[in-house]
């Protein structure tokens, strides 16, 4: 098992914050001041003082019957007041409706119109959004690893707080409540802290880069939290707006990463892959794919033997759960087909499988 998932053993549902260093105003043609400047050495940096007044009247607190968490303004209606934010699926809980709070001490009820525990994702509605309040634009794509970013919330109910940090990683994977894993997670070295969850970790021009979701226990590690991606949240979150739910892609099959045992177990001749131990019975892949017919002996444990080896999905190297999920995630839906290359008794083949509707809950 490789680092990244016993790592993720520890997840707390709280929320991301961070630390870092500050910069010079810049000025627009405009003479608007922008977040984002240079240092003397020519590093980017930030102006996080800037950066906060930009972005701070888009986030919101979300109180529910049983806690709190943060949000941020996702869109805004064109004709009239009303105003969809997104927080966290663990924030609002089964709730129907919650308390919303404004920047400037305001408050409206908001109704729960959306959410997918799969992605940790929900979306409330507010019919009477202040006028001051505009919706924060999300970035197309992942942030560079190494770029300074800052997040926004309410940490332990202190409202409207700003930390600061770094992207420490990309294409990580976080355990939720249901069973499955989000990919795609941004790695932040921000403090986690309970109430920030469901707020926008920001670049330094204001950009969502990720929603805020998760944080590994104090005792575990220091200084590694975890956020939705941007690319998640524009493919999950309109879908939530529309009808209320996301609908992800199924394949149906339970798979490890190949390890010096398995590929001298399997005589196999590849280091890369990911092995099928099962294919769920009735599931879209249980006709196309081979699990595991028979374990060994090999130093003292059992090795499981014949499954299939996946080694990529549509032309796209996979070597790892990581890599099948995300690629369902964000390239698939329901009733799509997909080709796989597989590695079944020593032979490279291709087999296609037409994807299901992922259930509740892993089978």
């Amino acid at each position: 098992m490789s680092t990244r998932y016993w790592v993720l053993g520890a997840i707390v549902l709280i929320m991301v914050v961070a630390p870092a260093t500050g910069g010079v105003l810049a000025s627009t043609a405009d003479g608007t001041g922008i977040a984002q400047s240079q240092q003397t050495d020519g590093a980017a940096a930030c102006n996080y003082s800037s950066l906060y007044d930009q972005t701070i009247d888009s986030v919101v607190a979300i109180r529910t019957d049983t806690g709190q968490g943060s949000g941020f303004v996702y869109q805004t209606g064109e004709t009239n007041s009303a105003s969809y934010i997104v927080t966290n699926a663990h924030v609002v809980g089964s709730a129907e409706s919650v308390i919303v709070g404004f920047a400037r001490d305001e408050s409206k009820l908001g109704t729960v119109i959306g959410r997918d525990r799969s992605t940790d994702l929900a979306v409330v509605r507010v019919n009477e959004t202040p006028g001051y309040v505009e919706a924060l634009s999300v970035a197309d794509t992942p942030p560079e690893q190494g770029s300074k970013v800052a997040a926004i919330g309410n940490p332990f109910g202190l409202e409207e707080t700003i930390t600061h940090g770094i992207v420490s990683g990309l294409n990580r994977s976080m355990p939720t409540k249901n069973g499955f894993s989000i990919p795609n997670v941004v790695q932040t070295d921000a403090p986690i802290n309970p109430g920030n969850s469901g707020g926008p970790l920001v670049g330094c021009d204001g950009t969502v880069v990720g929603v805020n979701s998760a944080g590994i226990a104090a005792e575990r590690a220091d200084n590694i939290g975890f956020a939705i991606s941007p690319n998640l949240v524009n493919r999950v979150v309109p879908e939530l707006i529309d009808s209320g739910e996301y609908n992800h892609s199924f394949l149906g099959v339970s798979s490890a990463p190949l390890t010096p045992g398995l590929i001298a177990a399997n005589d196999l001749t590849v280091t890369s892959g990911l092995y099928v131990h099962k294919a769920v019975e009735g599931g879209p892949a249980s006709d196309v794919l081979q699990g595991t017919t028979d374990t060994v002996a090999r130093n003292g444990s059992r090795i499981p033997v014949g499954g299939d080896v996946i080694v990529s999905i549509d032309g796209r190297s996979v070597s790892s759960g990581e890599d099948l999920s995300s690629y369902l995630l964000t390239e698939t839906r329901p009733g799509d087909e997909v080709t796989l290359t597989i590695i079944r008794d020593g032979e490279r083949q291709q087999v296609t499988v037409t994807l299901g509707e992922r259930p509740e809950s892993p089978v």
